[in-house]
């Protein structure tokens, strides 16, 4: 005899309630879910950034050794922070350079020589003005502009160890002459730093 009830409404009653307890379970799983990301993120700190570490000219090796960022900027006004050293037969060199900039640029040249001073002042270049006070004879000369790059100063010495030593700095493009001219004296007081350091 019928009560008046379909048989299958006790059946969808029970899926209703299964179906509305599984969406809470999972609307609970997402709120503590959230609840953890936004905790991890809050208690998660920024990993610090590593120190930058400014090695010094002499760090490349070679006849690098004998300069110095700090006493180069004091003596001619301009900071370097790159330096690379090459060998090519008898001849080291090391070449400092800016990090932002590749000019300009200062070079150090160092080869072995038997010549004396009289030989050194015969084979000068012509242009070149002797310089007092540095290594057994020495001369400066203005180098004239490249297409690539500005005038830059050369100052030339026999050192009294058997090396002769070349203290090349060049200037950007856009420089002229007087600007070569102005760091020439500037160049002469580095490289009898670098000579007295040779000693």
């Amino acid at each position: 005899m019928s009560d008046g009830h379909s048989p299958a409404a006790p059946g969808r009653a029970e899926r209703e309630v299964i179906v509305r307890g599984r969406l809470l379970l999972i609307g609970a799983g997402l709120l503590v879910l959230s609840g953890c990301g936004e905790s991890a993120v809050a208690r998660s700190e920024p990993l610090p950034i590593p120190p930058v570490v400014k090695l010094p000219a002499a760090a490349a090796g070679g006849v690098c050794r004998v300069l110095d960022y700090s006493a180069i900027e004091k003596a001619i006004g301009t900071t370097f922070d790159v330096s690379a050293a090459t060998s090519q037969g008898e001849t080291s060199s090391c070449v400092l350079q800016a990090e932002q900039a590749s000019l300009p640029d200062l070079a150090l040249a160092m080869t072995p020589t038997s010549a004396d001073a009289s030989v050194f002042n015969d084979e000068a270049p012509d242009g070149g003005q002797s310089v007092k006070g540095l290594g057994k004879a020495a001369y400066r000369l203005i180098v004239a502009a490249g297409k690539d790059h500005g005038p830059g100063v050369e100052v030339c010495w026999l050192a009294s160890d058997g090396q002769m030593i070349s203290l090349r700095y060049t200037l950007p493009a856009d420089e002229g002459k007087p600007a070569a001219e102005a760091i020439a004296a500037k160049l002469v007081t580095l490289a009898k730093q670098i000579d007295a350091a040779e000693r």
